[in-house]
Protein backbone atom coordinates (compact mmCIF):
# COMPACT_ATOMS: atom_id res chain seq x y z
CA UNK A 1 0.00 0.00 0.00
CA UNK A 2 1.52 3.38 -0.93
CA UNK A 3 2.31 5.77 1.89
CA UNK A 4 -0.04 8.71 2.06
CA UNK A 5 1.80 11.96 2.61
CA UNK A 6 0.41 15.38 3.55
CA UNK A 7 0.54 18.25 1.14
CA UNK A 8 3.71 20.31 1.11
CA UNK A 9 3.71 23.05 3.75
CA UNK A 10 5.58 25.33 1.36
CA UNK A 11 3.22 24.59 -1.51
CA UNK A 12 0.23 25.25 0.71
CA UNK A 13 1.56 28.60 1.87
CA UNK A 14 2.65 29.72 -1.59
CA UNK A 15 -0.69 28.77 -3.11
CA UNK A 16 -2.56 30.50 -0.31
CA UNK A 17 -0.60 33.72 -0.68
CA UNK A 18 -1.06 33.84 -4.46
CA UNK A 19 -4.76 33.22 -4.23
CA UNK A 20 -5.59 35.37 -1.22
CA UNK A 21 -6.48 38.53 -3.18
CA UNK A 22 -8.75 36.69 -5.58
CA UNK A 23 -10.33 34.77 -2.74
CA UNK A 24 -11.03 37.93 -0.76
CA UNK A 25 -13.11 39.29 -3.63
CA UNK A 26 -15.34 36.25 -3.59
CA UNK A 27 -15.44 35.55 0.16
CA UNK A 28 -16.27 38.13 2.78
CA UNK A 29 -14.25 36.37 5.54
CA UNK A 30 -10.64 37.72 5.64
CA UNK A 31 -7.75 35.33 4.97
CA UNK A 32 -5.21 35.26 7.83
CA UNK A 33 -1.52 34.26 7.56
CA UNK A 34 0.38 34.10 10.85
CA UNK A 35 3.49 36.21 11.40
CA UNK A 36 5.48 33.05 12.07
CA UNK A 37 4.60 31.69 8.64
CA UNK A 38 5.45 34.98 6.94
CA UNK A 39 8.78 35.25 8.75
CA UNK A 40 10.56 38.28 10.11
CA UNK A 41 14.03 39.86 10.22
CA UNK A 42 15.45 36.69 11.81
CA UNK A 43 13.29 33.86 10.50
CA UNK A 44 12.72 33.33 6.76
CA UNK A 45 9.14 32.76 5.57
CA UNK A 46 8.05 29.12 5.70
CA UNK A 47 8.22 28.88 1.91
CA UNK A 48 11.99 29.54 2.05
CA UNK A 49 12.89 27.27 4.95
CA UNK A 50 14.60 23.88 4.77
CA UNK A 51 11.98 21.32 5.78
CA UNK A 52 13.52 18.62 7.99
CA UNK A 53 12.76 15.44 9.87
CA UNK A 54 14.80 13.19 12.14
CA UNK A 55 15.34 9.43 12.34
CA UNK A 56 16.71 8.00 15.58
CA UNK A 57 15.98 10.51 18.34
CA UNK A 58 17.84 8.95 21.29
CA UNK A 59 20.91 10.42 22.98
CA UNK A 60 22.80 11.90 20.03
CA UNK A 61 19.74 12.17 17.84
CA UNK A 62 17.96 14.38 20.37
CA UNK A 63 21.00 16.67 20.42
CA UNK A 64 20.98 16.87 16.64
CA UNK A 65 17.27 17.59 16.68
CA UNK A 66 17.66 20.48 19.11
CA UNK A 67 20.47 21.94 17.00
CA UNK A 68 18.41 21.90 13.80
CA UNK A 69 15.15 22.87 15.49
CA UNK A 70 16.72 26.07 16.79
CA UNK A 71 18.00 27.14 13.38
CA UNK A 72 15.77 29.89 11.92
CA UNK A 73 16.13 28.54 8.36
CA UNK A 74 14.69 25.14 9.35
CA UNK A 75 11.06 24.06 9.47
CA UNK A 76 11.00 20.80 11.43
CA UNK A 77 7.97 18.66 10.60
CA UNK A 78 8.47 14.97 11.43
CA UNK A 79 10.20 12.55 13.79
CA UNK A 80 10.81 8.81 13.58
CA UNK A 81 11.95 6.31 16.18
CA UNK A 82 11.10 2.70 16.96
CA UNK A 83 10.84 3.55 20.68
CA UNK A 84 7.72 5.31 21.89
CA UNK A 85 9.52 7.35 24.56
CA UNK A 86 12.11 8.85 22.22
CA UNK A 87 9.49 9.39 19.53
CA UNK A 88 7.00 11.08 21.86
CA UNK A 89 9.66 13.26 23.50
CA UNK A 90 10.97 14.36 20.09
CA UNK A 91 7.50 15.25 18.84
CA UNK A 92 6.79 17.19 22.04
CA UNK A 93 9.96 19.27 21.56
CA UNK A 94 8.91 20.24 18.05
CA UNK A 95 5.32 21.02 19.01
CA UNK A 96 6.44 23.13 21.97
CA UNK A 97 8.91 25.02 19.77
CA UNK A 98 6.25 25.95 17.20
CA UNK A 99 3.32 26.20 19.62
CA UNK A 100 1.30 23.62 17.68
CA UNK A 101 0.54 19.91 17.47
CA UNK A 102 1.59 19.54 13.84
CA UNK A 103 4.75 17.43 14.10
CA UNK A 104 4.20 13.98 12.60
CA UNK A 105 5.57 10.93 14.42
CA UNK A 106 6.42 7.66 12.68
CA UNK A 107 7.79 4.27 13.73
CA UNK A 108 9.05 3.26 10.27
CA UNK A 109 11.63 5.54 8.61
CA UNK A 110 10.15 4.75 5.19
CA UNK A 111 7.04 6.72 6.12
CA UNK A 112 9.12 9.82 6.79
CA UNK A 113 11.17 9.40 3.60
CA UNK A 114 7.96 9.00 1.61
CA UNK A 115 6.92 12.59 2.33
CA UNK A 116 7.53 14.86 -0.65
CA UNK A 117 7.63 18.01 1.49
CA UNK A 118 10.80 17.04 3.39
CA UNK A 119 14.09 18.40 2.04
CA UNK A 120 16.57 16.86 4.48
CA UNK A 121 16.83 14.36 7.32
CA UNK A 122 19.24 13.80 10.15
CA UNK A 123 19.99 10.17 11.04
CA UNK A 124 21.35 9.02 14.41
CA UNK A 125 20.41 5.35 14.54
CA UNK A 126 22.74 2.53 15.60
CA UNK A 127 25.55 2.03 13.08
CA UNK A 128 24.12 -1.08 11.41
CA UNK A 129 21.32 1.07 9.94
CA UNK A 130 23.43 3.93 8.55
CA UNK A 131 24.04 2.73 5.00
CA UNK A 132 20.52 1.48 4.32
CA UNK A 133 18.83 4.64 5.56
CA UNK A 134 21.29 6.99 3.87
CA UNK A 135 20.94 5.30 0.49
CA UNK A 136 17.15 5.21 0.84
CA UNK A 137 17.11 8.91 1.75
CA UNK A 138 19.23 9.81 -1.28
CA UNK A 139 16.91 7.84 -3.55
CA UNK A 140 13.96 9.68 -2.03
CA UNK A 141 15.57 13.04 -2.86
CA UNK A 142 16.57 13.97 0.68
CA UNK A 143 19.84 15.52 1.81
CA UNK A 144 21.32 13.76 4.84
CA UNK A 145 23.12 14.72 8.03
CA UNK A 146 24.48 11.36 9.21
CA UNK A 147 25.97 10.71 12.61
CA UNK A 148 29.38 9.09 12.71
CA UNK A 149 30.68 6.48 12.07
CA UNK A 150 29.41 6.86 8.54
CA UNK A 151 29.96 3.21 7.61
CA UNK A 152 29.58 -0.13 9.36
CA UNK A 153 31.48 -2.20 6.76
CA UNK A 154 33.98 -1.57 3.98
CA UNK A 155 31.53 -2.46 1.20
CA UNK A 156 28.97 0.12 2.32
CA UNK A 157 31.11 3.20 1.66
CA UNK A 158 31.29 3.10 -2.16
CA UNK A 159 27.57 2.26 -2.37
CA UNK A 160 26.67 5.25 -0.21
CA UNK A 161 28.89 7.61 -2.21
CA UNK A 162 27.42 6.28 -5.45
CA UNK A 163 23.89 6.99 -4.22
CA UNK A 164 24.77 10.51 -3.02
CA UNK A 165 26.41 11.41 -6.32
CA UNK A 166 23.82 9.72 -8.55
CA UNK A 167 20.92 11.53 -6.91
CA UNK A 168 22.78 14.80 -6.37
CA UNK A 169 22.40 14.80 -2.61
CA UNK A 170 24.34 16.63 0.08
CA UNK A 171 25.45 14.09 2.69
CA UNK A 172 27.41 15.28 5.71
CA UNK A 173 28.98 13.19 8.43
CA UNK A 174 28.32 14.29 11.99
CA UNK A 175 31.77 14.38 13.64
CA UNK A 176 31.97 17.96 14.89
CA UNK A 177 35.07 17.10 16.92
CA UNK A 178 37.27 16.69 13.83
CA UNK A 179 37.65 20.44 13.39
CA UNK A 180 36.78 21.63 16.86
CA UNK A 181 38.51 19.26 19.33
CA UNK A 182 41.63 18.48 17.31
CA UNK A 183 42.51 22.02 16.27
CA UNK A 184 45.65 21.88 18.41
CA UNK A 185 47.22 19.34 16.05
CA UNK A 186 45.54 20.60 12.89
CA UNK A 187 46.92 24.14 12.94
CA UNK A 188 50.65 23.28 13.27
CA UNK A 189 50.41 20.65 10.53
CA UNK A 190 48.59 22.92 8.09
CA UNK A 191 50.93 25.82 8.95
CA UNK A 192 53.83 23.69 7.70
CA UNK A 193 55.60 23.66 11.09
CA UNK A 194 56.31 19.92 10.90
CA UNK A 195 57.46 19.90 7.29
CA UNK A 196 56.47 16.74 5.42
CA UNK A 197 54.40 14.41 7.61
CA UNK A 198 56.21 11.07 7.99
CA UNK A 199 54.63 9.03 10.76
CA UNK A 200 51.78 8.98 13.25
CA UNK A 201 51.10 7.14 16.48
CA UNK A 202 47.48 6.69 17.45
CA UNK A 203 45.86 4.63 20.20
CA UNK A 204 42.41 3.65 18.88
CA UNK A 205 40.03 1.76 21.09
CA UNK A 206 38.92 -1.84 21.21
CA UNK A 207 36.78 -3.61 18.65
CA UNK A 208 33.21 -4.63 19.47
CA UNK A 209 32.37 -7.94 21.10
CA UNK A 210 29.84 -10.74 20.79
CA UNK A 211 26.67 -10.32 22.85
CA UNK A 212 25.45 -13.10 25.16
CA UNK A 213 22.81 -11.22 27.14
CA UNK A 214 19.82 -13.38 28.14
CA UNK A 215 16.42 -13.08 26.51
CA UNK A 216 13.85 -10.93 28.29
CA UNK A 217 10.25 -10.06 27.52
CA UNK A 218 9.96 -7.43 24.81
CA UNK A 219 8.19 -4.30 26.12
CA UNK A 220 5.28 -2.90 24.18
CA UNK A 221 6.92 0.49 23.58
CA UNK A 222 9.56 -0.71 21.11
CA UNK A 223 9.32 -2.28 17.65
CA UNK A 224 12.07 -4.81 18.30
CA UNK A 225 12.07 -6.37 14.85
CA UNK A 226 12.50 -2.96 13.23
CA UNK A 227 15.20 -1.97 15.74
CA UNK A 228 17.17 -5.05 14.68
CA UNK A 229 16.43 -4.45 10.99
CA UNK A 230 19.31 -5.91 8.95
CA UNK A 231 21.09 -7.31 12.02
CA UNK A 232 20.75 -11.01 12.94
CA UNK A 233 17.63 -11.78 14.92
CA UNK A 234 18.29 -11.98 18.65
CA UNK A 235 15.90 -11.88 21.60
CA UNK A 236 15.28 -8.58 23.32
CA UNK A 237 17.45 -7.41 26.19
CA UNK A 238 17.63 -3.73 27.18
CA UNK A 239 21.43 -3.90 27.41
CA UNK A 240 21.57 -4.96 23.77
CA UNK A 241 19.87 -1.81 22.50
CA UNK A 242 20.72 0.79 25.15
CA UNK A 243 22.06 3.94 23.53
CA UNK A 244 24.49 4.94 26.30
CA UNK A 245 27.98 5.93 25.18
CA UNK A 246 29.81 3.07 26.86
CA UNK A 247 31.51 0.40 24.75
CA UNK A 248 32.36 -2.22 27.38
CA UNK A 249 28.94 -3.92 27.53
CA UNK A 250 25.25 -3.13 27.95
CA UNK A 251 25.04 -0.75 24.99
CA UNK A 252 24.56 -1.34 21.29
CA UNK A 253 27.95 0.33 20.75
CA UNK A 254 29.55 -2.63 22.51
CA UNK A 255 28.31 -5.40 20.25
CA UNK A 256 29.56 -6.64 16.90
CA UNK A 257 26.11 -6.95 15.30
CA UNK A 258 25.43 -3.21 15.65
CA UNK A 259 28.75 -1.39 15.98
CA UNK A 260 32.52 -1.57 15.61
CA UNK A 261 32.99 -0.71 19.29
CA UNK A 262 35.16 2.15 20.48
CA UNK A 263 37.46 1.50 17.50
CA UNK A 264 34.87 3.00 15.15
CA UNK A 265 32.83 5.04 17.65
CA UNK A 266 35.51 7.23 19.22
CA UNK A 267 37.72 6.13 16.36
CA UNK A 268 35.63 8.23 13.99
CA UNK A 269 36.79 11.26 15.99
CA UNK A 270 40.37 10.10 16.61
CA UNK A 271 41.07 8.92 13.09
CA UNK A 272 39.05 11.82 11.68
CA UNK A 273 41.01 14.50 13.52
CA UNK A 274 44.36 12.80 12.85
CA UNK A 275 43.74 12.18 9.15
CA UNK A 276 42.50 15.75 8.72
CA UNK A 277 45.57 17.18 10.47
CA UNK A 278 47.99 15.01 8.48
CA UNK A 279 46.41 15.88 5.12
CA UNK A 280 45.26 12.33 4.34
CA UNK A 281 41.58 13.12 3.71
CA UNK A 282 41.62 12.04 0.06
CA UNK A 283 43.55 8.80 0.67
CA UNK A 284 42.87 5.31 1.94
CA UNK A 285 45.59 3.08 3.43
CA UNK A 286 47.36 0.89 0.86
CA UNK A 287 48.09 -1.83 3.38
CA UNK A 288 47.95 -2.74 7.03
CA UNK A 289 51.00 -4.46 8.51
CA UNK A 290 50.34 -6.78 11.42
CA UNK A 291 52.98 -7.01 14.15
CA UNK A 292 52.32 -10.08 16.32
CA UNK A 293 53.12 -10.13 20.00
CA UNK A 294 56.68 -11.10 20.89
CA UNK A 295 57.33 -14.64 22.03
CA UNK A 296 58.20 -13.47 25.54
CA UNK A 297 54.96 -11.51 25.78
CA UNK A 298 56.70 -8.23 26.53
CA UNK A 299 55.65 -6.59 23.29
CA UNK A 300 51.91 -6.74 22.56
CA UNK A 301 50.49 -7.12 19.06
CA UNK A 302 49.86 -3.94 17.09
CA UNK A 303 49.43 -2.79 13.50
CA UNK A 304 50.67 -0.14 11.08
CA UNK A 305 48.52 1.46 8.38
CA UNK A 306 50.65 2.54 5.41
CA UNK A 307 49.30 5.26 3.12
CA UNK A 308 50.15 5.55 -0.59
CA UNK A 309 52.24 8.68 0.08
CA UNK A 310 54.44 6.76 2.53
CA UNK A 311 52.94 8.06 5.79
CA UNK A 312 52.88 5.30 8.41
CA UNK A 313 50.14 5.32 11.04
CA UNK A 314 51.10 3.09 13.96
CA UNK A 315 48.08 1.82 15.88
CA UNK A 316 48.64 0.92 19.55
CA UNK A 317 52.40 0.73 19.04
CA UNK A 318 54.04 -0.13 22.39
CA UNK A 319 55.79 2.81 24.02
CA UNK A 320 59.16 1.07 24.00
CA UNK A 321 59.07 0.90 20.18
CA UNK A 322 58.26 4.57 19.66
CA UNK A 323 61.08 6.91 18.68
CA UNK A 324 62.20 9.85 20.74
CA UNK A 325 60.03 12.77 19.75
CA UNK A 326 61.74 15.16 17.33
CA UNK A 327 61.11 18.88 17.51
CA UNK A 328 58.96 18.53 14.41
CA UNK A 329 56.08 16.76 16.15
CA UNK A 330 52.76 17.58 17.71
CA UNK A 331 50.63 15.54 20.13
CA UNK A 332 47.04 15.34 21.27
CA UNK A 333 45.82 14.17 24.66
CA UNK A 334 43.93 11.26 23.14
CA UNK A 335 47.11 9.31 22.41
CA UNK A 336 47.96 10.91 19.06
CA UNK A 337 51.42 12.02 17.93
CA UNK A 338 52.14 13.33 14.43
CA UNK A 339 55.75 13.63 13.26
CA UNK A 340 57.30 15.48 10.35
CA UNK A 341 60.74 15.65 8.80
CA UNK A 342 61.27 19.28 9.78
CA UNK A 343 61.69 20.46 6.21
CA UNK A 344 60.35 23.75 4.93
CA UNK A 345 56.70 23.43 3.96
CA UNK A 346 54.34 26.07 2.64
CA UNK A 347 51.45 26.92 4.98
CA UNK A 348 47.93 26.15 3.87
CA UNK A 349 44.67 27.66 5.02
CA UNK A 350 42.68 25.31 7.24
CA UNK A 351 39.29 24.54 5.65
CA UNK A 352 36.39 26.09 7.51
CA UNK A 353 32.70 25.34 7.89
CA UNK A 354 30.40 26.96 5.38
CA UNK A 355 27.76 29.35 6.72
CA UNK A 356 27.58 29.89 10.47
CA UNK A 357 26.80 27.73 13.46
CA UNK A 358 29.39 24.96 13.31
CA UNK A 359 28.87 21.66 11.55
CA UNK A 360 25.07 21.97 11.61
CA UNK A 361 25.20 25.37 9.95
CA UNK A 362 27.72 23.96 7.47
CA UNK A 363 25.25 21.27 6.42
CA UNK A 364 22.34 23.69 6.07
CA UNK A 365 24.39 26.15 4.06
CA UNK A 366 25.42 23.37 1.69
CA UNK A 367 21.81 22.24 1.34
CA UNK A 368 21.12 25.75 0.03
CA UNK A 369 24.23 26.16 -2.14
CA UNK A 370 24.64 22.49 -3.19
CA UNK A 371 28.36 22.58 -2.44
CA UNK A 372 29.99 19.69 -0.59
CA UNK A 373 30.03 20.02 3.20
CA UNK A 374 33.11 20.06 5.43
CA UNK A 375 32.54 16.44 6.44
CA UNK A 376 31.44 15.26 2.99
CA UNK A 377 30.41 11.61 2.83
CA UNK A 378 33.47 10.68 0.77
CA UNK A 379 35.75 12.16 3.43
CA UNK A 380 33.92 10.14 6.07
CA UNK A 381 34.22 6.94 4.05
CA UNK A 382 37.96 7.45 3.48
CA UNK A 383 38.42 8.11 7.20
CA UNK A 384 36.46 5.05 8.31
CA UNK A 385 38.45 2.79 5.97
CA UNK A 386 41.35 3.05 8.43
CA UNK A 387 39.62 1.54 11.51
CA UNK A 388 37.81 -1.04 9.36
CA UNK A 389 41.13 -2.26 7.94
CA UNK A 390 42.63 -2.31 11.41
CA UNK A 391 39.68 -4.31 12.76
CA UNK A 392 40.13 -6.99 10.08
CA UNK A 393 43.89 -7.21 10.64
CA UNK A 394 43.18 -7.72 14.34
CA UNK A 395 40.60 -10.38 13.60
CA UNK A 396 42.74 -12.28 11.09
CA UNK A 397 46.03 -11.53 12.85
CA UNK A 398 47.88 -10.92 9.63
CA UNK A 399 48.91 -8.18 7.22
CA UNK A 400 46.57 -7.13 4.43
CA UNK A 401 47.03 -5.25 1.16
CA UNK A 402 44.16 -2.95 0.12
CA UNK A 403 43.34 -2.08 -3.50
CA UNK A 404 41.37 1.15 -3.31
CA UNK A 405 40.35 1.09 -6.97
CA UNK A 406 38.91 -2.41 -6.74
CA UNK A 407 37.81 -1.99 -3.11
CA UNK A 408 39.18 -5.43 -2.37
CA UNK A 409 42.08 -7.09 -0.62
CA UNK A 410 44.85 -8.33 -2.87
CA UNK A 411 45.25 -12.10 -2.94
CA UNK A 412 43.22 -12.75 0.24
CA UNK A 413 39.79 -14.20 -0.38
CA UNK A 414 39.16 -14.88 3.29
CA UNK A 415 39.59 -11.18 4.00
CA UNK A 416 37.40 -10.31 0.99
CA UNK A 417 34.56 -12.35 2.47
CA UNK A 418 34.65 -9.95 5.41
CA UNK A 419 34.11 -6.80 3.34
CA UNK A 420 30.45 -6.86 4.30
CA UNK A 421 27.95 -8.63 6.53
CA UNK A 422 24.91 -10.73 5.80
CA UNK A 423 21.68 -8.80 6.29
CA UNK A 424 18.24 -10.04 7.23
CA UNK A 425 15.60 -9.74 4.55
CA UNK A 426 14.32 -7.46 3.24
CA UNK A 427 17.23 -5.19 4.19
CA UNK A 428 19.65 -5.89 1.36
CA UNK A 429 22.14 -3.51 -0.19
Amino acid sequence: MPIRVPASRRGFLQGSLKGSIAASAAVAMPYVITSKALGDAVTPPASDRIVMGGVGLGNMGSGDQRAFLNRPEVQYVAVCDVRAKWRDDAKARVDEHYGSNDCAAAVDFRELLGRDDIDAVHIATPDHWHSIMTIAACRAGKDVYLQKPETFTLREGPLMIQAARRYGRVVSGGSQRVLEDYRGIVDPCWAGELGRITSIDIDPGASSMACYLPALATPSDIDWDLWLGPAPWEPYNPGRCDGNYGTAGNSWRSYVDYSGGSLTDWGAHNFGGTIFAAGLLDLQPARVVWHPASADGRTPAHATLVYPNGVEMHCNRPQQLRPAEPKASVSHERGITIRGDGSTASPRAVPAYAGSGGIYGDFLECVKTRQRPFRDLETGVNTMTAPHLLALARRLERSLEWDRGMQRFVGDEEANRLLDRARREPWAL
